[in-house]
């Protein structure tokens, strides 16, 4: 319980001015259902024709037998007068008064809880997402897609669950619980010390049945991520799924995480659905004794009357709804502890890469960069070796070299996607990591290999991160890109939708719509990895030949491995093995015997 108190501390103090609210509401409610529950004893007195008494009325106060005495007085007068079936229908009006009531605000107490939870579910997946953003790529790597939808998703609602429990816990139940139990020491004192005797028995019993239900619920909620997992890699692979005819070994794959989610879940269920039977039961055998030892009191003391009697069972009954949702919340609330502690694996991550303290602002690039004795590795798996390179501004530098052998980890870094193990990457002889992140990345307009789209309008997606763009601007950047044409033949022009990484597009359309959001942004500095791969022999020279104007009095760096498109490089730097082991003009270059970019160039000339 004390985890979810943290949790609670955490995400409600915004809402406190709800939760007042809702704590208000809910001991109205539970004062206006003991007066319906009261007003239903000179109803049962009639019907029973008890009640003989003779009522004087008296000053009115705030003091229970004055406010009985004299609802008495004119309960009888009224039954004097105009006989038992209207006095009946007296009360009955009152009775149906004070049902209006409650009911009324037991609703407000759940209107403002409901304000609470959803408030309190959107902080949650709104913090959840932008630490996602902020994480650095290396997280990622070590993290499973499927697994992490899963704690923005499943986890959050199990969440979102325990709130709503929790809020009952704290804020309902006990007011009800509490209110109930003073009426019913009001009513006879030894009966409901009685009660007090007996209820320790089912609390202990709800106890143990609660056992390791956070053990098995955090067991549940990562089988689900795992599940998820497999779900996520199988719409991403699910042409080389269908090309293999490997639908029996995944299909065989998840129904094994599926069987064994299932597993888990029922041993979950089963012991938390054992709590309402359970609890029904021993309500029932208290009652039975409270029957008994209220039937010596009314046989043998008389302080307590027949239709007080039954009374009293009807209040005992309202504290039995609130007592069994106390260990449902129990339930509920550990199972959220489960998935908050999963989510808070996300939200208590560090952010590695992060503004230094008085970080510099830069808005140009004046000199150029420099790679100043770069290393790099994943985890233990060297991937850069003192890699050093200057690149002044306005230059194109091409990067060749074998896959595997460090280029895309080279760019990787400049825009600080990971941070360098050893060494200095400088802009204008500053180190980055001393640069404000938001400027560093401003001064960089990325072009993939693997065209990055989002499921909205081609409009959207070419302005992507531009702000206060222009529809003229984002035309211009198409037609650079060869794209303008295309675009008009789709259903919508600019405005079609292109599905999920822009799955209705070919190819080389989703490349050249990721090369025309690269030149409405207009940087200083152009990163192209493989930029033209995807593109057809004519969209290439196209494509090519824009770049190459783009590119002109703008610092490159363009990784490549067809080397044709590479030959007007200001310097190509040949990488092998995480090291720069040539650089030169393609000139230059081809004129070394034995040269690693001789072999390539050789190769390719052989194979076109």
């Amino acid at each position: 319980m004390k985890d979810f108190l943290v949790i609670a501390l955490k995400y409600l103090p915004p809402y406190k001015r709800l939760i007042i609210f809702n704590f208000i509401f809910n001991i109205l409610s539970a004062l206006f259902a003991v007066f319906s529950m009261a007003m239903a004893i000179p109803m049962l007195e009639i019907i029973l024709n008890q009640g003989s008494e003779v009522y004087e009325l008296t000053a009115w106060s705030m003091s229970f037998d004055a406010l009985k005495n004299n609802l008495y007085y004119y309960i009888t007068l009224m039954k004097d007068n105009y006989g038992a079936g209207w006095a009946l229908l007296f009360v009955g009006i009152f009775l149906i008064a004070g049902t209006l009531v409650k009911v009324g605000t037991s609703y407000l107490a759940s209107y403002t809880s409901i304000g609470i939870r959803n408030g309190v579910v959107r902080d949650m997946r709104h913090q959840i997402y932008n630490k996602i953003l902020k994480l650095s790529m290396g997280f990622f790597s070590d993290e499973r897609k499927g697994d992490i939808l899963s704690r923005s998703t499943n986890d959050v609602a199990e969440v979102e669950n325990s709130i709503m429990s929790s809020l009952d816990m704290f804020l309902k139940n006990p007011v009800l619980i509490i209110v109930f139990l003073v009426t019913l020491f009001i009513f006879n004192l030894k009966l409901t010390l009685f009660v007090f005797l007996m209820l320790p028995i089912g609390v202990f019993v709800v106890g143990r049945i609660g056992r390791n239900l956070k053990k098995t619920s955090r067991k549940g909620q990562e089988k689900m991520g795992d599940m998820l997992g497999v779900l996520e890699e199988t719409l991403s692979g699910l042409r080389i799924i269908k090309a293999f005819n490997a639908e029996p070994r995944m299909t065989k794959r998840f129904d094994g995480e599926l069987d064994a989610y299932r597993h888990i879940m029922n041993r979950l269920s089963r012991r938390r659905d054992l709590a309402h039977p359970v609890s029904e039961l021993l309500g029932t055998i208290i009652v039975v004794f409270i029957v008994w030892f209220g039937g010596i009191i009314i046989l043998n003391d008389g302080s307590l009357g027949v239709a007080g009697f039954l009374a009293y069972i009807g209040i005992f009954y309202q504290i039995i709804n609130p007592s069994k949702a106390f260990s449902q919340a129990f339930y509920s609330i550990q199972k959220g502890i489960a998935a908050y502690e999963r989510i808070d694996a996300i939200l208590a991550a560090e952010v590695t890469i992060r503004d230094a303290e008085n970080a510099e602002n830069i808005a140009e690039m004046k000199q150029g960069i420099e790679y100043r004795n770069v290393s790099f590795a994943y985890s233990d798996r060297p991937v850069l070796k003192n890699v050093s390179l200057t690149i002044p501004k306005g230059k194109t530098i091409a990067l060749v070299g074998q896959s595997g052998s460090g280029k895309t980890t080279f760019v990787d870094l400049l825009p600080r996607f990971y941070d360098i193990k050893s060494g200095a990457i400088l802009i204008d002889g500053k180190d980055i990591r001393q640069l404000k992140i938001h400027d560093l990345r401003g001064l960089m307009g990325n072009v993939n290999q693997d065209a990055i789209l989002f499921n909205d309008t081609i409009y959207n997606n070419i302005a992507f991160g531009v702000e206060n763009t222009t529809k003229e601007a984002v035309i211009n950047a198409a037609k650079i890109a060869n794209a303008h044409d295309f675009i008009l033949q789709t259903e919508n022009g600019y405005d079609t939708k292109i599905g999920d990484r822009g799955s209705k597009l070919s190819g080389g359309q989703r490349q050249r719509l990721s090369i025309a959001r690269a030149i409405l942004k207009n940087p200083p500095v152009l990163i192209l990895d493989e930029a033209t791969s995807a593109l057809d022999t004519e969209s290439e020279m196209l494509v090519q030949q824009a770049l190459e104007n783009l590119m002109t009095n703008r610092t490159s760096i363009v990784i490549a491995h067809r080397l044709s498109t590479v030959r007007t490089a200001d310097m190509i730097c040949v990488f092998h093995d995480g090291e720069i082991v040539e650089r030169g003009t393609h000139n230059e270059l081809v004129q070394h015997e034995d040269g690693v970019y001789k072999k390539l160039h050789m190769l390719q000339m052989r194979n076109s």
